[in-house]
């Protein structure tokens, strides 16, 4: 069962087009809280039923860090690659260039 706040979430998540990447503090802005939401849009990430439509591969750390994933980082690396995103050292190459912000 989805909760309203995973629906959110991902409702949130689909406006991130294909080529950037946004963080678990934009989703949380984006939805309105204050505070360390974080934990809790990354569980409603890994919980994604409806992945690749709602595309929680582009969520990653504030500071261009992956993050987590559910499949695994390299997984999460060979998607964004496919959407011309390259990782090095764990980090997303060019990040400011690719944040999306709400």
């Amino acid at each position: 069962m989805v909760s309203v706040f995973q629906e959110k979430v991902y409702s949130v998540l689909t406006k991130v087009p294909r080529g950037k990447v946004t963080t678990y503090k934009e989703i949380g802005k984006a939805l309105g809280k204050d505070g360390n939401v974080y934990r809790a849009i990354g569980q409603a990430l890994n919980k994604n039923p409806y992945a690749p439509a709602v595309p929680c591969h582009r969520v990653v750390c504030s500071d261009g860090s992956l993050g987590g994933f559910a499949h695994g980082s390299a997984a999460k690396k060979k998607l964004l690659a496919a959407e011309g995103i390259s990782v090095v050292a764990g980090k997303i190459v060019g990040f400011e260039k690719k944040v999306w912000r709400f």
